[in-house]
């Protein structure tokens, strides 16, 4: 039988067709990433195959590399180290060779990537040199009508950096002519997977492709069986293979390689796999056992070294058999299963004594120095086949080797897993301190040092406080509390419980009483007690603090501490914030020169947050730009301070207009729901169908961050408002206020924009009521109701004000001084309850007294419009059609017809849904001029005069029909003389049956 390398591909011609399309496109400079998925033995491998030989012929540069399988840890940016050594050896061509090692010399990061040999520990600088030298050696590989097709396989085995390149890579993509094309088995990737959240992030990018390859259907699969086999199978036979291969390529070809008779062909792929290799020699199964120890792929000089170390001097026969029968195939230097699946079905058919054995002699290989002086193998390798062939010891090692490598290469997810591997064997391992270098305690603290590097801040507290509670000397534990206080403070909502943030304070006060003067553990401890100070208000504790850090900092030159302590000096001297921007910018640096990538995130933050909440937007924005590429270099894309950051990126984004829908492609579990939160501001204000659902959804998670509360809860409100659900919505508002209250403070700033948001809710239910007529008769039990209704409006609205002024006051941020949108959403509270105060007025009197409070609305409109000028285009917005709104009650309609046409362009342009059709609506009720809204009269009725006879059929009386269209009481009376004439009717009520008979009314 042929195998299916010797025959021609069978179907797939629409992926080879769209594959080779994607190699044209990057030959012309539009550089692209497809993602092929499928399950083992589907096909990809084979498809690729055959795409990369045409590829070759249409003059690309095919370079294929490889993830590997080391169970929980992995060999940092594998396939790319790979990568650049082809590329060197010349794989694009001599002259692509020549560029790529130029450039090597020119980038010292890729030495590290490079060189195993590279020592000492990296700037974490050097990371986005990292990722930059490699995505522009890849570039310089490739070249027009020449392009660089790279294929990294089996991209499920992928670790964390490889997959953080990956993302680089796709981001990056702008006019090189590089194909970048993964490969991964789809039925390993489940919804825990890690590779699963890159997928869907990458798949929302333009220039990706996502290719699914199915199983044959039955057509195809005969067509393939018919190729292998050099004949139609017979019914029956082809029958049974349709039915157990399930289509599956792989599958197929090996149950037809069992045997002719269908009868006997065995039930599993397993069984099936192990009857094909039974029939091959003893020697040759004993050297396919031994590759298999190795994974998919082993160099064929470790396979003979290892080979020969368990047994098996003379290999040469066996190693020509298994190519012969293309169990193994030739790939450069190395020897490759044909199918992962071969590989590991002979790993699974060894005992666990034969494993072990093997897994020493690959050990005791590697573990030999090269000609450069090194081991022959990576540390992780030496760490897999000693924990594999429980050679503890030596796995201890080399895990420790390994977690060192990683973190010279900027890989903290790596390094993590390595460090939690030596801590799971240090106690199998006697003289594990020995071996090691350092005590376990050192141990435990960079493992946790590595997960809050690796933004798993919950992981990085366990670790450092399992390393405190294994301390007994009382100095150095009194030396270690501020490294747990500091893993503590990088959890999202740990500062938000006053009872933990006093603990640790006092834990601190007890260590200093125990550190010597001038210390480094004494510095860092004053350091983090000033932050802890500061957040219990403390601010008279804090300065002392931060001081005596700040000083014996700079003379003992401990730059950490120091950019920690100066973070902490910047947000006391906020009511100053030119100079709290220059201790910022000193923080910025001591950090840097620290190697501190959390708290430099932390000073980015701080510095963008300093200049939104000066309302300097325009410098903001620069600097959220800024710290965001930052933390993308560094690899802290969703650590807490780059969360906030991210949070104020869009609130910004918010205020200048911009209400585009951005999803939230690779937002870890830890950030979604915030992410969400802030993301219901533009949600609400474009009149998205599911706003209220979706804010609903977020309540389930308010207790996890404050944040959700506030702004989810907020725009809730807002949502529960525009649908007309005026109590709810004031409700709410009261809750979120109750809620975060307990949980941060009697008199959060947050309350502010919540009493606003609940007086705007009371004011629209006062309109809503007066606008459905249901005053009553003077006297009756309806205007009864109606009047205790306005009057328990009145004084929520003035509670609610008054509760605002009262945060104004005794809620002030540090510095005493509210900003400007501070001050913004203060005056809007203030507008809103004088909106509510003229509504109700209308509707008690309807006199001169109404156009006085319409008046001294209209002023406090205005102010609100130029205290929200300050950048926040929205709410400019929604207050100028409030404010042309007040006008027009107090009788002055130019005035208001040039605000509301202002807040209609506004709207449209920002695509504010809600807020345009209430300021149509406003412009039809009262006869505004606005491009858009005036309408033609189909009858021999005005337009004014079916708007009049529209409010007649709901049973407004005349007064309360001017106060709708804001005109008299006798400009309405006569038209309604007028259209009782024009319709021939004695009476109101016949008129509204006459409109309806002629379909001048809707039903």
């Amino acid at each position: 039988m042929r195998r299916s390398t010797t025959i021609p591909l069978v179907s797939r011609q629409e992926q080879v067709a769209s594959l080779l399309l994607a190699v044209g496109r990057a030959s012309a400079g539009r550089p692209g990433l497809t993602l092929v998925g499928g399950d083992a033995g589907v096909g990809k491998t084979r498809l690729i195959s055959h795409v990369a030989q045409a590829a070759e012929q249409a003059g690309a540069n095919v370079v294929v590399v490889h993830c590997v399988d080391l169970g929980q840890v992995g060999i940092p940016y594998l396939p790319f180290t790979d990568a650049l050594t082809q590329l060197q050896a010349g794989a694009a061509g001599p002259e692509a060779a020549t560029r790529v090692a130029d450039l090597v010399k020119e980038r010292p990061a890729l030495w590290r990537l490079l060189e195993p040999g590279v020592s000492g520990d990296a700037d974490h600088d050097e990371r986005l040199q990292l990722f930059e030298g490699i995505a522009r050696s890849l570039a310089v590989a490739g070249a027009p009508e020449r392009p660089l097709v790279l294929v990294v396989e089996d991209a499920h085995w992928a670790d964390a950096s490889t997959r953080d390149v990956l993302r680089f890579l796709a981001a990056r993509a702008r006019s090189e002519n590089v194909l970048l094309v993964v490969t991964y088995r789809a039925d390993d990737v489940d919804r825990r997977h890690p590779l699963r959240p890159l997928l869907a992030e990458l798949s929302r990018l333009e220039h990706v492709e996502r290719m699914d390859l199915r199983p044959f259907d039955e057509a195809e699969l005969r067509e393939f069986t018919t190729a292998l086999a050099g004949r139609p199978l017979p019914p029956a036979g082809f029958a049974e293979v349709l039915d157990r291969s399930e289509g599956n390529a792989f599958f197929a070809e090996e149950l037809l390689d069992a045997g002719p008779d269908s009868a006997s062909l065995p039930w599993t792929l397993t069984e099936v796999l192990r009857t094909r290799l039974e029939r091959l020699d003893p020697e040759v199964q004993q050297v396919l056992r031994i590759a298999s120890v190795a994974g998919r792929r082993v160099r064929e000089d470790l396979l003979r070294a290892a080979a020969a170390r368990s047994g098996s001097p003379d290999i040469d026969a066996a190693l020509r058999e298994a190519v012969t029968q293309q169990v193994l195939v030739v790939s450069g230097t190395h020897l490759e299963f044909r199918h992962a699946l071969l590989a590991e079905a002979l790993y699974a058919d060894l005992l666990p004594g034969e494993r072990s054995s093997v897994h020493r002699a690959y050990l005791a290989v590697i573990e030999q120095e090269g000609p450069d002086g090194m081991p022959i193998g990576s540390a992780a390798e030496r760490a897999h086949h000693a924990f594999e062939g429980h050679d503890l010891p030596a796995a201890l090692s080399a895990s420790r080797d390994a977690a060192l490598r990683a973190r010279r290469l900027l890989a903290p997810e790596e390094e993590l897993r390595h460090w939690e591997q030596v801590l799971a064997l240090w106690e199998s391992v006697p003289d594990a301190e020995r071996r090691i270098g350092r005590d376990r305690v050192d141990v435990a603290l960079s493992a946790g040092e590595a997960a809050a590097r690796a933004g798993d801040p919950m992981r990085a507290v366990k670790l450092t406080r399992r390393a405190v509670e294994g301390v007994t000397d009382p100095v150095r534990r009194a030396g270690l509390e501020h490294v747990l206080v500091h893993r503590y403070l990088d959890l999202p909502t740990w500062d938000e419980t006053p009872g933990q943030v006093e603990q640790a304070i006092a834990d601190l006060r007890s260590a200093l009483a125990k550190l010597p003067p001038r210390s480094p553990d004494r510095i860092w401890t004053n350091a983090l007690s000033a932050r802890l100070a500061m957040i219990l208000d403390r601010d008279e504790d804090a300065r002392e603090y931060v001081e005596c850090a700040v000083e014996e900092a700079r003379a003992t030159g401990q730059a950490g501490a120091l950019a920690v302590a100066l973070s902490t000096l910047a947000v006391l001297n906020v009511d100053a914030p030119d100079r709290a921007s220059e201790i910022l910018d000193e923080a910025r640096t001591a950090s840097v020169e620290a190697g501190d990538v959390l708290t430099e995130m932390r000073t980015l933050y701080s510095g963008t947050a300093n200049r939104f909440y000066a309302g300097e937007l325009e410098a903001a924005e620069q600097r959220v730009r800024h710290a965001l590429a930052r933390a993308d270099e560094l690899g802290l894309a969703w650590s807490a301070p780059t969360v906030n950051l991210r949070i104020l990126q869009e609130v910004m984004l918010y205020f200048r207009g911009d209400l585009t829908e951005r999803g939230g492609p690779g937002v870890p579990a830890t950030a979604r729901y915030v992410m969400e939160a802030v993301r219901m501001y533009a949600t609400v204000a474009r009149g998205d169908d599911d706003a209220i659902a979706r804010g609903e959804a977020l309540i389930d998670h308010w207790a996890t961050d404050g944040q959700i509360a506030l702004i989810g809860g907020g725009s809730l409100v807002d949502a529960l408002t525009w649908a007309g659900r005026y109590d709810d919505a004031a409700a709410l508002a009261e809750r979120i206020t109750a809620h975060l209250g307990e949980v941060w403070s009697e008199v959060f700033l947050g309350r502010i924009w919540l009493s606003a948001l609940a007086i705007a809710a009371l004011a629209d239910a006062a309109e809503a009521e007066r606008s459905a007529g249901r005053a009553g008769a003077p006297g009756s039990a309806a205007a009864t109701a109606v009047e205790t209704r306005a009057a328990e409006r009145l004084d929520r609205g003035d509670s609610l004000l008054a509760v605002a002024r009262e945060t104004a006051q005794r809620g002030r941020p540090r510095g005493g001084v509210l900003g400007p949108e501070g001050l913004a959403w203060l005056q809007r509270a203030a507008a809103e309850n004088a909106r509510l105060h003229a509504v109700t007025g209308s509707v008690a009197d309807g006199g001169s007294s109404s156009a006085v409070l319409w008046a001294d609305a209209a002023s406090a409109w205005q102010e609100t419009v130029n205290l929200f000028g300050f950048g926040y285009r929205y709410e400019v917005a929604r207050s100028r059609y409030r404010w042309a709104e007040a006008l027009l009650g107090a009788g002055e309609r130019e005035a208001a017809e040039v605000e509301a046409a202002e807040a209609l362009t506004e709207a449209q342009e920002m695509g504010a849904r809600p807020l345009a059709e209430a300021v149509r609506g406003l412009a039809r009720r009262a006869r505004l001029d606005l491009p858009g809204v005036r309408r033609a009269t189909a009858s021999t009725l005005t337009e004014r005069e079916e708007e009049v006879l529209g409010l007649v059929a709901q049973g407004l009386s005349n007064r309360q029909i001017g106060e709708r269209l804001f005109i008299s009481t006798k400009t309405v009376s006569v038209h309604v003389s007028n259209l009782l004439a024009k319709l021939g009717a004695s009476g109101r009520a016949e008129a509204v049956s006459l409109a309806h008979q002629r379909g001048l009314l809707e039903v």
